[in-house]
């Protein structure tokens, strides 16, 4: 949908909005957290083949960032979040979901752990009031610098020989370190494609210089700006959930029970009994056998992407539903996320189909398509990992 910078809509321009409206052909704009995001800036293929051939550049100024300092930060975080995060060392950063007192996730996001007593979490959807609720009575400051902190996400196969030439040093950084590189910029080696990439975080009025940096260091010419459509394809492939699509932020909710466990949305891993209590403990421990439906990625039969499909078992009982679903162009596949029904994976071999509706010409065409589970990420490139990483 394109929104394009309308002030009846209430949207404003992010830090980096005089760099991409320009490259904007499309015209494809939509409203992220009150700023205005792209959708598409060229086209969906072009902008995915760069991230996945070469590198790209995503503006992340519009996720919502908290600072947490103080000598009590960590006992107030690790009393929220699921995991432990006393094991995060200084310079490292952590995926981490935290949830209600009925063990139902709020929200997930990253939690960096810039010194011994700060932090910062990166998450979707707002978390000010919950934060100031979560560390209420610990000796911790809680600061929101969501206006304040921009991100520029650098992904794709060249972004290490892109920082290389823009005359950054990281060939020792491995997946999840992060260091403050210059003053007032900091790079994570962490993103939402599955890829090699990187992060890159200063101050709101810094971020223009930063991107002209990275593009006019571009080694290649083959970099690109891309929209929030082409990461998505990425982040389904990697396997990743997105908020408000693949869950329901328990407090975005409107029905009672419509919220999901850590163990229902396949983060059980995250969930550490021997740190002590923390937020939603008792709850998660009585259901932590019993979850209602499982997240699963699942192969989808033929080539008709199957979201918001719903899922059967055995082509009759109606056990659950898909989330996210896409042909992956590099994966050579046809893939998703589905809720499906703990019922209907009470057995060896589940079977299970999508109902799939396709529009052609003028008339709508009804299949129903094999679901096979999977195990892992749909896609996980080598060089996601690899320390140093290589350059082409």
């Amino acid at each position: 949908m394109s929104v394009m910078n309308d002030p009846a809509l209430g949207l404003i321009p992010g830090p980096l909005h005089d760099r991409l409206e320009p490259l904007s052909r499309a015209k494809a704009w939509y409203g992220w957290a009150g700023y205005i995001a792209p959708a598409v800036l060229d086209t969906v293929e072009f902008e995915y083949f760069a991230l996945r051939n070469q590198a790209a550049l995503f503006d992340i100024s519009p996720m919502h960032t908290y600072r947490v300092t103080g000598p009590g930060a960590l006992a107030a975080l690790n009393r929220m979040v699921t995991r432990d995060a006393a094991k995060i060392a200084p310079g490292r950063v952590a995926y981490c979901a935290w949830c209600d007192e009925d063990g139902m996730v709020i929200d997930d996001g990253t939690l960096f752990r810039l010194a011994e007593d700060d932090w910062r979490l990166c998450c979707q959807e707002p978390m000010l009031t919950w934060l100031l609720d979560a560390t209420w009575g610990f000796d911790a400051t809680v600061t929101d610098e969501s206006d304040t902190l921009a991100g520029i996400a650098l992904q794709g196969p060249t972004s290490f020989a892109v920082l290389e030439a823009a005359g950054f040093d990281l060939s020792d950084m491995r997946p999840f370190d992060h260091r403050e590189v210059e003053p007032g910029l900091r790079i994570s080696r962490t993103g939402f494609t599955g890829d090699l990439g990187y992060e890159l975080w200063m101050d709101w009025n810094d971020a223009v210089a930063v991107w002209d940096r990275l593009w006019d260091a571009d080694p290649r010419g083959g970099m690109r700006a891309i929209g929030s459509h082409a990461l998505d394809i990425a982040r389904i492939e990697a396997g990743f959930l997105a908020a408000g699509i693949d869950f329901q932020p328990v407090h975005a909710t409107e029905r009672l029970h419509r919220g999901q466990t850590p163990f229902e949305l396949g983060l059980g891993w995250m969930v550490d009994w021997t740190k002590g209590h923390f937020n939603g403990r008792r709850a998660l421990w009585q259901v932590r056998d019993r979850p209602r439906s499982r997240l699963l990625r699942v192969d989808v039969g033929g080539f008709k992407p199957a979201r918001d499909a719903l899922v059967y078992h055995a082509k009759r009982r109606a056990a659950g539903h898909i989330t996210s679903a896409v042909w992956s162009p590099t994966a050579k596949r046809n893939i998703a996320l589905a809720h499906v029904k703990a019922g209907a994976l009470d057995r060896r071999k589940p079977d299970l189909w999508a109902e799939i509706y396709t529009a052609q010409e003028g008339r709508w065409d009804r299949r129903m398509a094999r679901l096979t589970p999977l195990a892992g990420p749909f896609y996980k490139p080598p060089r996601a990992r690899q320390t140093p990483p290589a350059r082409t």
